[in-house]
């Protein structure tokens, strides 16, 4: 078959002129490629339109030290420079899967073309458009996955935390309990009245309650120091030694946790007498650490409950794609939930302050969540570690919008690029550590919900201006 026939059947040509076909065969040069031989690498210059005649090229970018495929340019495909296309450089590799025949067409030639070809330039502009829909499309899915990625790995991480004190404690609480049959013949074998009982109830229930309310009621400048613990539990594991209390050694530690003081044993003793202290101080730390146990398995439970729940929230799972009532702060705090891992790791400050009373904004909360994600997690990756770091997230009503600022004490976005920021593929980051899409569609997310985005940015300090109207998209 004659590469005109070739042309002629290829489908993005089914409109063009056979006169228009052959001008550009005349124009065109033939390229061999054998397999494993690159068509272009990344960053280099582009200068030809390529049509791939036989054989088979593949599309791919190296990503966190991978592959990742883009697509398979098979026969009748076109790729490379296309009329009226901005690309100059490639960022991908193009490399012959097995011996490949291409027609090549020089940029340098795109004005003649345009000019005496109209139908020929249609098809290849409308082939061009196709082919960045796609690629926008298959980007921005990357850019998602990738966004998901980060997510999922600290996520993993803050589960694994929680999950892992339920099982510990469990496996604990198990052992215990095999003590409790013993403990319970010494407890059974004394003699006590049902006031005692009642007695002996309500201070171990008034101890429980204590701990509880101890943590929101108590200061951090009143809270015992460890020597003050330490101290407490010599005087508390004396005082039973010398009345011969069964595994004081062991009790000791436990009373110190329920903010046990001497009286506190003193009282016990005279409610039961010190003939019946040692069982009965066994029973009451028995009971305190089944309870300290529960309350363990009952907050790391609790933990995982708010994980799952952030995860639904941000990602809207059981809503459709369709606008709604979101809350920014929620939004936020979720996204901050899911990042926790990252923000632990560099000990980053963060400083949260929203308006009373925010309004929500007409929006896709899933879209508006990747706004978040995509602006916090790249201030996560500039900031310092070691407690240095500072991340400030403000929110407030601004007329028909609502402001967010969100701001970074890193090393600051230099002048001469701050405009680029936003353009697509741009990135600072190492190749393979980022798309140069996070901003890009950041951006156009704002831009479809009728917002706008800008950034100043000096040594020390960069923040983004995030506005977003109330009312919606209309």
């Amino acid at each position: 078959m004659s590469n005109l026939e070739y042309l002629k059947q290829n489908p993005y040509f089914q409109e063009v002129p056979e006169n228009q076909l052959e001008w550009l065969l005349e124009e065109s040069v033939c390229q061999d490629l054998e397999e494993g031989e690159f068509l272009f690498q990344p960053n280099q210059e582009i200068t030809c339109m390529h049509i791939v005649l036989c054989g088979r090229i593949r599309l791919y970018i190296a990503q966190n030290g991978q592959m990742r495929q883009l697509a398979i340019y098979e026969p009748h495909e076109i790729t490379g420079q296309l009329p009226y296309s901005r690309m100059t450089k490639s960022t991908g590799y193009g490399i012959a899967l097995e011996p490949t025949k291409l027609l090549c067409f020089e940029k340098t030639k795109f004005q003649e073309l345009i000019q005496n070809n109209y139908e020929l330039t249609e098809a290849l502009v409308r082939r061009m458009t196709t082919r960045v829909r796609e690629f926008t499309k298959n980007q921005q899915m990357t850019e998602k996955m990738v966004s998901l990625g980060k997510l999922s790995a600290g996520l993993a991480h803050e589960l694994n935390n929680p999950a892992s004190a339920v099982v510990r404690s469990a496996e604990s609480l198990q052992k215990h309990l095999q003590n409790t049959p013993e403990q319970f013949k010494d407890v059974i074998s004394i003699k006590v009245n049902p006031e005692q009982v009642d007695q002996i109830n309500d201070f171990l229930f008034e101890k429980i309650n204590n701990l509880k309310n101890r943590d929101k009621n108590t200061s951090q400048k009143t809270k015992k120091s460890i020597l003050q613990k330490s101290n407490l539990e010599d005087e508390l594991l004396d005082y039973m030694e010398d009345r011969d209390v069964k595994d004081a050694f062991d009790i000791a530690p436990t009373f110190v946790e329920y903010d046990f003081e001497i009286n506190d044993l003193e009282r016990v003793e005279e409610i039961v007498s010190e003939a019946h202290l040692s069982p009965i101080l066994n029973w009451i730390c028995n009971n305190l650490i089944t309870e300290k146990t529960i309350q363990e398995i009952k907050d790391a439970s609790e933990r995982i409950g708010h994980l799952v729940q952030s995860i639904k929230s941000y990602t809207h799972m059981d809503k459709g794609s369709d606008a709604t009532q979101v809350s920014i702060v929620e939004g936020i705090e979720n996204t901050l939930t899911l990042l926790n891992h990252k923000i632990k790791v560099k000990n980053i400050n963060v400083e949260l302050n929203f308006e009373d009373n925010l309004p929500k904004i007409e929006a896709q909360a899933g879209e508006i969540n990747q706004v978040w994600t995509n602006i916090i997690d790249n201030a996560l990756d500039v900031l310092p570690e070691n407690g240095e770091g500072k991340l400030k997230i403000e929110s407030k009503n601004d007329h028909d919008f609502v402001l967010t600022k969100i701001t970074d004490n890193g090393g600051g976005i230099p002048k001469d690029i701050i405009n680029q920021i936003f353009d697509p593929f741009f990135t600072t980051k190492e190749i393979g550590k980022g798309t140069g899409l996070g901003l890009d569609i950041t951006h156009r997310i704002i831009q479809q919900h009728k917002g706008s985005i800008k950034v100043n940015s000096e040594n020390g300090q960069t923040t983004f201006e995030i506005c977003i109207p109330i009312k919606g998209q209309s």
